[in-house]
């Protein structure tokens, strides 16, 4: 069988030669909106659980739009083409409208990708920042969640007089889906806010995964901490494999989200009856594979139909390398997850960005992985506590080697789009 996997641009063509294959796992189709434009403006004058944008523009001064940064393939351009002109319309001053680039912890947006995110126009006309989430003096602080999480949101946010935040609703490793609430916190949040609602003391509840709304303390931290912030309008749109919009919600900042959310679920979850000995599979290619640091995503959504003691094998492109300096320092700084996870559960050890190892620590609890780039050397990928293969080719006949001849493998060529549910 001949499967192409979503690598860098390009996707990655590989052969999957055995006899007992599920899959391939994919979302299950939706139709694209093939004129994505007038839909996109009759939720903006018909929303859910908010009067329409132009009514809430009215009398605003100034308006703030949070989009994502690259790592999240959303349809900016198309979106902000839409409500610009009812902004304008309604009186709010063309330099007074501005986007703000929800990095969270990421490095900021470069010039090109501005213009892969919004266009020309858009880039030539308004202003675009981009958030810091070290730099505190740029932060206000809202208070306090009971959970002890200090909220820390981006001040230029707060202070603007219309807020609107533009995202994608997706499975989300740690807050269930991404969307929503989220493009607040963590997009807009300090470090300070951050560490404490990526620290272990949420993360390693069972319900902080993929998938998971009810009981997800990160979901319900991150909700509290944005309801602080305040939102006077989200728009979110679903898309499918191709990256077509396939839905768009609109209005307030919950019911808007929950609604997506259900649109999504029925597309993204994909049953498998019994768990797997193998999967093979992807971190979704460009934009989401640029580094290794995003590519554990495309790990944990695959976790959950892998046996205990079986092999992931992903290809992703890592064309940016490992992530943040902070990111690879604590590959440095520990000999093995073993100890880097005794060191996170105590209270004097910690590292921006060492929530991603500590999800990678969960993946390596349960199974092997092996790791297919040609964006690293081997010996780079092998330092990760990750095995390097050549090729998807050899790591799979060396995993069917060692489970048998009537070992079972899972393709998911998409990577975290698919939510694979056990028992389906």
């Amino acid at each position: 069988m001949r499967v192409k996997l979503a690598y860098d641009r390009t996707g990655l063509d590989v052969e999957i030669n055995h006899p007992h294959v599920v899959g391939p796992l994919e979302i299950h189709p939706a139709i694209p909106i093939s004129d994505p434009v007038p839909v996109i403006a009759e939720k903006l004058a018909n929303p859910t659980g908010t009067p329409a944008l132009a009514e809430l523009a009215k009398d605003r001064n100034s308006c703030c739009i949070v989009i994502c940064d690259i790592t999240r393939p959303v349809p900016n351009q198309t979106i902000a083409e839409a409500m610009l002109p009812i902004l304008e319309a309604a009186g709010i001053a063309r330099n007074e409208i501005f986007f703000l680039v929800a990095t969270g912890m990421h490095r900021p947006s470069t010039e090109a990708e501005r213009l892969e995110m919004l266009g020309s126009e858009i880039v030539a006309n308004y202003r675009i920042e981009d958030h810091y989430g070290t730099r505190i003096e740029e932060h206000a602080y809202l208070g306090t969640t009971d959970r002890g999480i200090p909220a820390w949101i981006d001040k230029r946010y707060v202070q603007a007089d219309l807020k609107i935040t533009v995202g994608l609703i997706e499975p989300h490793l740690m807050a269930g889906y991404s969307g929503g609430r989220k493009l607040i916190c963590p997009g807009l949040a300090a470090l300070e806010t951050v560490k404490v609602w990526h620290g272990p003391s949420l993360l390693e509840h069972p319900k902080a995964d993929c998938g998971f709304l009810e009981g997800n303390p990160v979901h319900e931290e991150n909700t509290k901490i944005a309801l602080l912030a305040g939102c006077d309008f989200i728009v979110n749109v679903t898309i499918n494999s191709s990256r077509q919009i396939t839905s768009v919600h609109a209005g307030d900042m919950i019911e808007a989200f929950h609604e997506g959310v259900r649109f999504v679920e029925t597309i993204v979850k994909v049953g498998v009856k019994n768990e797997v000995d193998i999967v093979v599979t992807s971190s979704a290619g460009y934009p989401l594979d640029t580094t290794f640091y995003q590519a554990v995503k495309g790990l944990t959504g695959a976790l959950p139909i892998v046996k205990q003691g079986g092999t992931i094998i992903i290809a992703a492109g890592l064309k940016e390398g490992i992530g943040s300096p902070e990111f690879q320092s604590l590959f440095k700084e520990n000999i093995d997850l073993d100890q880097f996870m005794t060191r996170i559960l105590g209270n004097d050890y910690f590292v921006m960005d060492q929530w991603q190892l500590e999800e990678l620590a969960k993946v390596r609890r349960k199974v092997k992985v092996k790791f297919v780039t040609d964006g690293l050397h081997p010996d780079i990928v092998n330092s990760l506590f990750v095995e390097s293969a050549t090729s998807v080719e050899s790591a799979l006949s060396a995993s069917i080697a060692e489970y048998g001849p009537d070992s079972t493998v899972a393709v998911i060529p998409k990577g975290p789009y698919v939510l694979p549910v056990l028992g389906g």
